[in-house]
């Protein structure tokens, strides 16, 4: 079955071509910026443009039509106007083609009867011509690893591990703008509009097997068939984690939706009910979604909720201490108190006046002493009970107090620490008034595979959700063997 999953999908992940159907001459073109996002990319197969009027793009031969192209064509993006795609979908089974992607829309989202059945005979057309279609509505699919861009883009980052269903081309994009940013490496992005062949359900079958995918974000609307959805979600949670944000949760967001992608959508506690039941992560927005896949990417198995905070790196650490012990206990994370031997050792370090020498742990009395920097998270790393350690970073009064070499040296620490030791460690990077500089720094941990925050609670709640995953994991995995 494996085996057969990766096959039925490979024309639409892995084509050997794409036709182009409504690319011209003319720059402006939706079509024609399809194609020169496809040349700029890098696409690895073949690019057919298709225009009855003719022409060339870019060094490209226009073909009048599908049936006129000599090769075989496994996958078609289509941005003609929705009356003309009918006539399109007879070609493209007159010709072979495996997939169909329609960037083309104004179908079931509309509302309008006529075009609802349009929508439906377009399906009926794919499953009498053996092929499958993406869409309508939507961008599409993004698969780095075969240099397939985002949309009419050139928008291309790394190739990784996580995977991405959305009903929404807008989200999708934004989350690999983001991800650009923040270094969330995907495997493959689908764009899937209205869903009126593959929907949420295929694809994520799809990505459960796909050996390219470790994680699984979603962003749904609604789903045509609730239960197996759902029973899918239950099935392959255990292997893959599975994050999902559940549009249209208010009736105006609902309403959204039903005008967006056609949705029909269920209550939200219904919904939230059933992803708990089945083993996902559920999340409320964009921001919370790619804060999870980020530490599912980053750090993966995180052993407990024990977290230690080192705050105050050379100024300001009380009032942060406060802020990460209250952050972290609201989203049910514990921060319990060191030993008393390494009390002790950070009393000798820091001394007894001006420093919290606790858990949350202030060290701004070592006023951005390199030395103590490194001894103080030397200390925290050795508490066996501790699962994580968040490290709170304030560039801002960072550049203030010290010089940017001495900050260099601080953060090279704290990379010293992710590369040889086991406990993994979270950034707070605030942002403030030297941005181009906290950016800079974020750029640096996460290429070293050090996740970063703008708040700790956005950390927090990040570490909260991941941390409850793997215990349920756990918990049900010890059910099972005393069974």
């Amino acid at each position: 079955m494996k085996a057969s999953k990766l096959k039925e999908f490979e024309p639409i992940f892995y084509p050997c071509s794409i036709a182009v159907a409504g690319a011209s001459a003319d720059t402006g073109k939706m079509g024609t910026k399809w194609v020169n996002g496809l040349l700029a990319a890098g696409f690895k197969g073949e690019i057919y443009p298709v225009n009855p009027m003719g022409g060339e793009i870019s060094g490209l031969k226009i073909y009048p039509n599908l049936k006129a192209i000599p090769k075989p064509v496994d996958l078609v993006i289509v941005c003609i106007p929705r009356q003309f795609v009918l006539n399109l979908l007879d070609d493209c089974a007159a010709s072979g083609v495996k997939a169909v992607h329609f960037f083309t829309a104004g179908f079931r989202e509309t509302g309008d009867p006529e075009w609802i059945r349009v929508e439906e005979e377009m399906a009926a057309k794919a499953r009498q011509g053996n092929f499958r279609i993406i869409g309508p509505n939507c961008i599409g699919i993004y698969c780095p690893e075969q240099r397939m861009p985002y949309g009419p883009s050139s928008l291309l980052g790394a190739a990784g591990t996580v995977g991405f269903i959305s009903q929404s081309g807008g989200h999708a994009g934004k989350l690999l703008e983001i991800g650009l940013g923040r270094g969330i490496h995907f495997s493959k992005v689908i764009s899937m509009g209205n869903g009126s062949d593959l929907d949420s359900l295929d694809f994520l079958e799809y990505l459960a097997v796909d050996p390219k995918t470790a994680i699984i974000g979603a962003y749904l609307e609604g789903a045509r068939d609730a239960r197996h959805l759902f029973q899918a979600i239950k099935n392959v949670s255990p292997a893959k984690p599975i994050v999902v944000w559940k549009g249209g949760r208010t009736e105006p967001g609902a309403e959204a939706a039903a005008s967006h992608t056609g949705a029909l959508t269920a209550s939200a506690s219904l919904w939230s009910a059933a992803l708990k039941q089945a083993g996902a992560i559920e999340v409320q927005g964009l921001e919370e979604l790619a804060d999870t896949m980020l530490l599912l990417q980053q750090l993966g198995r995180i052993r407990g909720n024990n977290v230690g905070i080192v705050c105050g790196l050379t100024d300001g650490g009380g009032g942060e201490s406060v802020l990460a012990g209250d952050a972290c206990a609201a989203f049910g994370l514990n921060v319990p108190p060191f030993s008393e031997k390494t009390k002790a050792h950070l009393t000798a370090l820091l001394g007894q006046v001006g420093s919290i020498l606790r858990n949350p742990l202030d060290i701004s009395q070592g006023y951005g002493n390199t030395r103590i920097v490194e001894q103080a998270m030397e200390l925290v790393s050795r508490e066996p009970h501790l699962d994580l350690i968040i490290v709170y970073e304030n560039v801002d009064i960072l550049l203030r107090f010290l010089s940017a070499e001495i900050t260099e040296i601080m953060n090279n620490i704290f990379i010293g620490f992710h590369r040889r030791q086991s406990k993994p460690i979270v950034v707070v990077l605030p942002r403030g008034s030297r941005e181009k500089e906290r950016l800079e720094i974020e750029d640096k941990f996460s290429r070293e595979g050090i996740p970063v925050y703008p708040t700790i609670e956005r950390a927090a709640r990040a570490i909260a959700h991941v941390t409850r995953y793997y215990s349920r994991l756990h918990k049900g995995s010890t059910e099972k063997s005393r069974q």
